[in-house]
């Protein structure tokens, strides 16, 4: 039985799923320069964005993309707050850096903290639901010169976040026995299906992959799974492709033959380690860009979302993922021309063989950024 603590979070979910407007007619907010919605707007000339390094090498690929956007003259001041998740005040000065999120509707953050088992709940997480940030996305693809498992690579993931196993309703119903709840819900998934089938049509992709465990989770993963295929009818006419495809052989596919995937869609949990996955594939986590996009906010963040605390302060971290997430938050914002700039910098820096350890190379996090502006 479950207990009478919980109920309200079922109540609001069952609610939320009955009187949900009908996701159909949802604006999304693409950092495509396609995008429907509009930008924020620009104060003298400038849009102002909310940077939260981060923990672990947080502050020093923030540094990196601080320094490159002054090399690029790229219109865009900073409302820095540094939000830990290691300190006991890491909740005010969260509670400061979302206050500044819904004034700017726009935010570039590394990843904070979380402890294991004990402690505080996520930080990155309860941002994500405060703000209704409900689409994760992630690029996994090769990057010339970045030495990698498999060539050809070229997939996105998008990755519900919001629910299923990280709705973080939990409970010891008996002493040494603990259930955790995955909430499912039509509305969120159906709201996740039509962002993946749009970013699609928008983003020129031609195949939406469901990925699911509903053989086992007949009724939450069922839910998500009928959904999308529901959703991917209405979008027969746009030539895009659907599939579907258990999570485990998921694992397996990715690793045998990456290249069949473009647009992947997925529950929380699978979406976490599929990245990861994809991470490796094409040669590190530090070379994967991702976003957060709900309906009225954005925040760009490494697609990965590791803190790297072993190589905090030795000036090896690899800063492509941060600025490659800049420049999605540029194109966000409308603003191309810069975008194009720095990732072909980006790019050229890395084919050119100026490269972290973690691609094999020699060169230090300082070496890589001057790097890179030198390429602008």
């Amino acid at each position: 039985m479950i207990k009478s603590a919980l109920r309200p979070a079922f109540a609001r979910a069952a609610t939320a799923a009955r009187i949900s407007p009908a996701v159909s007619n949802t604006t999304y907010r693409f950092y495509s320069s396609e995008t429907a919605a509009q930008p924020p707007k620009q104060y003298g000339g400038k849009f102002t964005v909310t940077l939260i390094p981060g923990d672990g090498i947080g502050q020093e690929i923030a540094s990196s993309v601080k320094t490159i956007f002054r090399a690029a003259n790229t219109p865009v001041e900073w409302e820095q707050f540094d939000v830990s998740g290691f300190t006991v005040d890491g909740d005010a000065s969260l509670k400061q850096a979302l206050e500044s999120l819904r004034r700017n509707k726009v935010g570039l953050k590394g990843i904070l903290y979380t402890p294991v088992s004990l402690g505080h709940p996520s930080f990155n997480v309860m941002m994500r639901k405060d703000l209704d940030i409900y689409a994760s996305v992630a690029e996994i693809k090769n990057i010339s010169g970045a030495p990698a498992r498999h060539e050809g690579v070229d997939f996105v993931i998008v990755r519900e976040n919001t629910e299923g196993e990280y709705s973080g309703l939990e409970h010891q119903s008996y002493p040494g026995v603990v259930e955790s709840l995955k909430v499912v819900t039509r509305a969120k998934s159906e709201r996740i299906a039509r962002f993946a089938f749009d970013y699609a049509l928008k983003n020129g992709r031609k195949k939406v992959t469901c990925v699911h465990k509903a053989n086992i989770m007949k009724l939450a993963d069922g839910l998500f799974l009928n959904t999308c295929r529901k959703v991917a009818e209405e979008y027969a006419s746009t030539g895009i492709k659907f599939q579907d495809m258990i999570v485990d052989n998921t694992a397996m596919q990715l690793v045998a033959k990456p290249q069949q995937f473009d647009v992947m869609v997925m529950p929380n949990l699978y979406g976490s380690i599929v990245s990861n996955i994809g991470a490796a594939l094409v040669g590190s986590p530090g070379i994967v860009p991702g976003a957060n996009i709900g309906s009225e906010y954005a925040i760009f963040e490494p697609g990965c979302r590791h803190v790297a605390k072993d190589i905090q302060g030795r000036n090896t971290a690899n800063p492509t993922s941060m600025i490659l997430s800049s420049v999605m938050m540029l194109r966000h914002l409308g603003l191309n021309q810069h975008a194009e700039r720095i990732e072909k910098a980006v790019y050229d820096t890395i084919k050119n063989g100026t490269k972290t350890p973690d691609l094999g190379g020699q060169s230090s996090t300082t070496d890589f950024t001057l790097a890179v502006v030198s390429a602008l």
